[in-house]
């Protein structure tokens, strides 16, 4: 069942076109203005929309398009006009239109539009219902974890992908912050637009605003053309902040102002821009720490973190350490055309014994390797790196580093307190000496749930 909405404020043209593509849609409502529509909207689901962009009252089409975009988006919308111009099709296209036409109508024309939107918001839908059924299968577009803090891990992924909330994501260097990143974007109503990945830590502090805003023409010397910043080439996709607490104190008001507005200005301009697309950050260092050392804005942070991820170490799912060995292995043989091999159990139990400080990013980079470097077909002790075997040789007796023992010490008190309160969060918090918030972010790292 195909349902269209029609949006014109002239009253011959809503019916023209309801007349004309009654053979190509189940059901057609049509309204003259943003409102109606939107009363519509909330009442009924639709499949596509027209809509024009000269409308009366204070919101035109092109506002409209984008809050569909925004509220609806498994919708598919096209944008027709009397006033054509490049620069609007353009901005149609930014806001979430599938196509832009100009008036008069050509009915032909609008129908096979309508056809080819109607086909593309069935596919997109295969396309979601595809990713979903991934995802509840164990696996969420290429991030594999069976044990319970990743699933919990998936589950809450699949909860916010189709929401616009800001999210932030934390997790230390190699645990797959960018793959989550690109988990929450393939599976919201986004996925057909831009995904832009930025590392805030590896653009110098004189260009990130810059890089962050882009730049007019003239701004400065050697400025010689428009240069589009992160959010105009996110238009409504979505944006990957990572490193997000290695902003310099400037950005970081640049930032917060961007996330209260939705506005900002390209260096040298004067325009005032709309940011569209939605914030996902990350960071592998503790935000909290940073607030009480003053190198990292409070509200700034509240703004950020409006959704909270937070991704395991490997070390704390040593149980996945098998399924991603053995993805890895059918990966890397197959994209290096090698034969298929096997890991033998006591390389397995040393692999799964070993401290793995770059996490899954090291268990792939050495999968990778063993599969280059191994002629025959099964991978064995003695083929491992030698500081996997140190780690497997000492593991009974081996000298804990500071930083395990405080985690060890630091996730017992907070079981011990959390049994000394029944289990009731704010008391534990006030027998630890800590925030609640604290102790959330803590449990979360530890995978107590």
């Amino acid at each position: 069942m195909t349902r269209l909405l029609i949006v014109d404020d002239e009253p011959h043209i809503r019916s023209g076109l309801q007349r004309g593509l009654k053979n190509e849609v189940t059901s057609i409502e049509t309204a003259g203005d943003v409102n109606g529509a939107l009363d519509l909207l909330e009442a009924n689901e639709f499949d596509a929309m027209i809509a024009d962009v000269r409308l009366p009252g204070d919101r035109d089409g092109m506002e409209l398009v984008n809050i569909v975009s925004q509220r609806y988006p498994r919708m598919t919308n096209i944008v027709i006009t009397a006033h054509g111009t490049v620069e609007m099709a353009v901005e149609a296209m930014r806001r979430g239109a599938f196509d832009f036409i100009t008036k008069p109508v050509d009915l032909d024309l609008i129908r096979q539009q309508v056809r080819r939107a109607i086909q593309h918001g069935q596919l997109r839908a295969e396309n979601h219902a595809l990713r979903d059924r991934l995802a509840v299968a164990g696996e969420i577009v290429g991030i594999i974890g069976k044990c319970t803090v990743m699933q919990e891990l998936f589950n809450q992924v699949r909860q916010v992908a189709d929401t616009d909330a800001t999210v932030l994501i934390q997790g230390e260097s190699g645990t797959g912050k960018e793959l989550i990143a690109r988990a929450l974007h393939d599976l919201s109503g986004r996925s057909e637009s831009p995904f832009v990945a930025v590392n805030l830590g590896a653009v110098p502090e004189t260009l990130l605003e810059s890089e962050l805003f882009g730049f007019e023409r003239g701004a400065f010397t050697d400025a010689n053309r428009r240069k589009p910043g992160c959010f105009d080439r996110a238009g409504s996709g979505t944006l990957f902040l990572d490193e997000i607490t290695e902003v310099p104190s400037k950005c970081q008001v640049d930032l917060l102002r961007v996330l209260e507005s939705g506005e900002y200005q390209r260096i040298g301009g004067e325009a005032t821009l709309h940011a569209e697309a939605r914030i996902v950050s990350a960071t592998n260092r503790d935000p909290q720490a940073m607030i009480e050392e003053g190198t990292f804005r409070e509200d700034l942070f509240y703004r950020l973190n409006i959704v909270p991820l937070f991704i395991p170490p490997l070390r704390n799912r040593r149980e996945d350490i098998p399924l991603l060995v053995d993805h890895f292995l059918t990966h890397f043989c197959i994209r290096h055309g090698r034969s298929t091999k096997h890991v033998d159990d006591m390389a397995m139990s040393m692999l799964c014994q070993a401290k793995w400080p770059g996490n899954v990013r090291q268990l792939r980079n050495i999968i990778e390797r063993l599969v280059v470097m191994v002629s025959g077909d099964e991978i064995n002790a003695k083929h491992l790196p030698t500081e996997l075997h140190e780690a497997a040789t000492s593991n009974a007796s081996r000298v804990t580093t500071l930083a395990e023992a405080a985690e060890a010490a630091e996730r017992s008190a907070i079981q011990a307190a959390l049994r000394e309160a029944d289990f009731h969060r704010e008391r534990a918090a006030k027998l630890l000496g800590v925030s609640i918030r604290t102790l959330h972010y803590k449990m979360s790292r530890y995978g107590l749930h």
